[in-house]
C-alpha cells in the first residue's frame, strides 16, 4: 500500500490485543518520527513511553479510561528545557521560555506525533490521538516527573489492532482548502461543508440520543460547552506559567 492510500484508510483503534511492541520496532517507529521537519533542527520536543501495566492504568485515569487497553502509550511533549540545558553547559542565554517558542514547540512535536503515526500503520499497528492530554496537563506532568520547560501536547494510545472499525467522516476538501486567498465562507457554503458530517449515521445517533436540535448544538453543549473550556483554559494557562513559559 503506497503512502497516500495509507494515509486514506487511517482508523482510530481504541481496542488492542495483549501483544507488546517490540523495542527494536518502537526505535524504528521513534527514530521515523524525529526524521519529520522541526524549527530550526532543534527539536524540541521529548516522548514518554509508558508500558508498565500499573502506570498505563494510572495514565488512563487522567485521560477518562481511554488507552486502558493498549500494550504503550506515548507522551509527547514540547519540550525547552533540553535546549535551555545545553545552552547553560555552553555560557548561553536561555531565550525560549515565551509564546514564541511553545508554539514552535508544539509544531515540533506535532510533526514529530505525524511521523510515528504514519510509521506505525506502516509497521500493522494501530493508534487513536487521546486529546484529553490539555484536559489534565497539571496531573499528568506529575504522574510522568515532567520538569519546568516541558508540556505533555498529545498523547498517543497504540498497539495491535483488536477492532476494525468504521472511519469517522471528514469535510470535503473544498470546505478546507483555499485558493491563492482565504475565501471567506457564505452561509450557503457552511451548510454544504457540514451537510455530510451531519447526516453521518454516528452523528444523527448522537444528536437523537443527548435530546439537542442538530450537532452544533451536541459539540457547543455537550461535547465541549463554554464552561468546560474557560475552566480547562484557566488550569493550562496556570500550569503553562509554572512550566516556566511567559505568556
Amino acid at each position: 500500500m503506497n503512502t497516500i492510500d495509507l494515509l486514506n484508510s487511517h482508523r482510530s483503534i481504541r481496542r488492542y490485543k495483549s501483544t507488546p511492541i517490540a523495542q527494536e520496532l518502537l526505535d524504528r517507529i521513534v527514530e521515523a518520527g524525529a526524521r519529520a521537519s522541526n524549527t530550526g533542527n532543534m527539536q524540541l520536543y521529548s516522548v514518554i513511553v509508558t508500558r508498565q501495566t500499573d502506570r498505563i492504568a494510572e495514565l488512563s485515569k487522567l485521560h477518562f479510561g481511554q488507552g486502558a487497553t493498549a500494550p504503550l502509550l506515548l507522551t509527547i511533549c514540547a519540550d525547552v528545557n533540553r535546549y535551555h540545558h545545553w545552552c547553560r553547559l555552553r555560557g548561553c542565554d536561555e531565550p525560549y521560555s515565551n509564546l514564541l517558542w511553545l508554539l514552535s514547540a508544539t509544531v515540533d512535536a506535532s510533526l514529530f506525533a505525524q511521523n510515528v503515526c504514519i510509521a506505525a500503520e506502516a509497521e500493522g499497528l494501530g493508534f487513536c490521538y487521546l486529546g484529553t492530554v490539555l484536559y489534565n496537563t497539571s496531573a499528568i506532568a506529575k504522574l510522568l516527573d515532567i520538569p519546568t520547560g516541558v508540556v505533555p501536547v498529545i498523547t498517543l494510545s497504540m498497539g495491535y489492532p483488536d477492532e476494525n472499525p468504521d472511519q469517522s467522516e471528514r469535510l470535503p476538501l473544498d470546505g478546507i482548502m483555499h485558493e491563492e486567498t482565504y475565501r471567506h465562507y457564505s452561509d450557503s457554503d457552511i451548510d454544504d461543508i457540514h451537510r455530510q458530517r451531519e447526516q453521518f449515521p454516528f452523528n444523527r445517533e448522537m444528536v437523537a440520543q443527548n435530546g439537542v436540535r442538530n450537532l452544533a448544538e451536541l459539540f457547543t453543549t455537550k461535547r465541549y460547552p463554554r464552561k468546560d473550556n474557560e475552566s480547562i483554559s484557566a488550569a493550562l494557562h496556570e500550569f503553562l506559567t509554572q512550566a516556566g513559559f511567559a505568556l
